[in-house]
């Protein structure tokens, strides 16, 4: 039986590739997607075209019922989860601090904290050993912006993955003697239309002599990454958070 991986905002960019490529390691895979099936479907059907499983799943991460409607479809049409990857997440038009409403702020952390938080929750009751699962792997998308803070554009957003990477360490130790391994990711500039959502579709061209590499890094490169982490190869590794940034 293959084992089961969920992928958060898997209808595009880092999540779609990290789905294509879990899939291409044998899992069966979970794209979840907010709003775009046809994007969703389509990742899908580039999965079930090489020969693997896969379903689209629709769920809003920053509404509880929406993800427990999630797991349950999950659980009926693939089984109980053994992989996570928290890659949902949002950015927004570059603004300094003191011109952030308070709507932004909220959805920056519902979407990219609490999203997260609620998605691990559910997977943990379905890989600890401690509630009877078989043990998991769950890598949350952080950023580097985490350790850059993202001055005069989204500190927001780099908080909101500074978040992220105290809620991996902190769960790692957690349940590291529950079968179950909590790791993370710190993308760095990367070639994705999450630049353009955030109203900047050249950022990572524009921000690419900043990278001691002098290039934009690939989905596919940061989704190596996220299954190796999620696979067996890593089986000693928890707690890490393993920059994905061309040096930056």
């Amino acid at each position: 039986m293959k084992p089961i991986a969920l992928i958060t905002g898997g209808s595009r960019g880092i999540g779609a590739a990290t789905a294509i490529c879990a899939a291409r390691q044998g899992f069966a895979v979970a794209v979840n997607y907010t709003r775009d099936v046809q994007a969703a479907n389509r990742v899908v059907q580039q999965i079930a075209a090489a020969g693997g499983q896969a379903i689209a799943v629709q769920a809003d991460v920053a509404d509880e019922a929406q993800i427990l409607a999630m797991y349950q479809t999950i659980d009926a049409q693939l089984g109980p989860v053994s992989a996570l990857v928290n890659n949902a997440g949002v950015v927004d038009v570059a603004a300094r601090v003191d011109a952030m409403s308070a709507e932004r702020i909220r959805r920056m952390f519902d979407i990219n904290v609490l999203g997260t938080f609620l998605c691990t929750r559910e997977a943990l009751k379905r890989m600890s050993t401690r509630h009877g699962g078989k043990g998991g792997s769950i890598v949350n998308v952080s950023s580097v912006a985490a350790r850059l803070g993202g001055p005069g554009q989204y500190v927001d957003y780099g908080a909101s993955k500074g978040a992220i990477d105290t809620f991996t360490i902190g769960l790692a130790k957690e349940v590291a003697t529950e079968g179950v391994r909590v790791n993370a990711v710190r993308p760095g500039i990367i070639e994705t239309d999450i630049h353009a959502s955030g109203g900047q579709p050249d950022r990572a061209r524009e921000m690419a002599p900043l990278v001691p590499m002098q290039r934009a890094g690939s989905a596919e490169e940061v989704a190596e990454a996220i299954v190796w982490l999620l696979s067996d190869a890593a089986s000693y590794v928890t707690g890490s958070n393993i920059d994905v940034a061309g040096g930056r």
